[in-house]
């Protein structure tokens, strides 16, 4: 996990409409290139459509462990409540094991009802299903510590004199994301050791970061502690004449659901200006990178990034 300012680049692994065996192939190949940590969404349908092919965020992560050795791993994020919380608990310390320690825990609220009612969990309203994220991570850390059974009454998560054996080898970090001023961030400043910024926000990041800080200071909480995270679509190509055409595309296909591939914070271009524009982020205090690489075949520009970009933070 990034610390000591160090910067951290994550990256996707391919996983809708696309089949573990590709997937398994960009596993090896990003931990070759030198990347810190690759990454899957946890949705039980595809965004788009219940019928759109989507590889189980989970099982992927645990699949992944098992053909990488450095690279840490993890969920961009699995709703707390879409699968019951004790259970969860146990897969993630089980994948840790897996992984020799390498897991990252990255949790949210959710926000697509029919993959937790189709699979009989319901969807709460927002607020309750905050209050279950929060309680979630609560049983979680009680679950991968030294307790040897753990009782949980919250007001949406029980559990029972669960055993959660083996431990975990390593205190998992704890990923919240989220771009929720009021609530979601205010529980990243209580429990988090990531914080992950939506890509949908990134253009809002210098303000979310003082919102955090803020919620830090209230909960008398060092902001210093939680890794400030950017989840973020790249569009880079060797020229200028290559990468417009990029980013124009990415515009069209995407909306503003992986930000604004113009904006202000947008890391598009060569690779001189992809690192001018990790700088900005750098400078407003983000050190962690989570990258949606643009393209057909992410491997490419993952590769010219690898070998242009990030040599110039490490």
């Amino acid at each position: 996990m990034t610390g000591n300012g160090r910067v951290h680049f994550g990256v996707t692994l391919p996983q809708i409409k696309r089949p573990w065996v590709a997937a398994a192939e960009a596993a090896r190949a990003f931990e070759s290139m030198g990347y810190d940590s690759l990454w899957v969404c946890d949705h039980l349908y595809g965004p788009q459509s219940p019928q759109l092919p989507i590889l189980e965020a989970w099982s992927m992560v645990a699949a992944a462990a098992a053909i990488t050795e450095r690279v840490e791993l993890g969920t961009l994020v699995t709703p707390a409540g879409m699968r019951n919380p004790a259970h969860l608990g146990k897969v993630i310390a089980t994948v840790d094991n897996i992984a020799g320690g390498r897991v990252i825990a990255g949790l949210g609220g959710g926000w697509m009802p029919r993959e937790f009612t189709d699979f009989g969990m319901p969807f709460l309203d927002t607020g309750p299903r905050l209050i279950q994220l929060e309680e979630t991570v609560d049983l979680f850390k009680r679950m991968w510590s030294d307790e040897a059974e753990v009782t949980y009454d919250g007001q949406y998560v029980k559990a029972s004199g669960v055993v959660c054996q083996p431990k975990p080898p390593r205190p998992i970090p704890i990923l919240i994301g989220g771009a929720g001023e009021r609530v979601t961030l205010k529980i990243a400043a209580r429990h988090a050791d990531i914080w992950n910024n939506v890509a949908g926000h990134q253009a809002a990041l210098e303000h979310k970061i003082d919102v955090l800080h803020r919620h830090c200071d209230a909960v008398g909480r060092d902001a210093d502690e939680i890794v400030a995270s950017q989840q973020c679509l790249v569009t880079i190509a060797p020229d200028a004449a290559r990468a417009e055409p990029m980013a124009d595309q990415a515009q069209r296909i995407f909306g503003g659901h992986m930000g604004d591939p113009k904006g202000p914070l947008a890391i598009t271009g060569t690779p001189q200006r992809c690192a001018e524009q990790i700088n900005k982020h750098i400078e407003l205090g983000c050190t962690m990178f989570v990258i949606e690489f643009f393209g057909k075949d992410t491997q490419e520009p993952a590769q010219l990034f690898a070998e242009e970009v990030m040599p110039e933070f490490r």
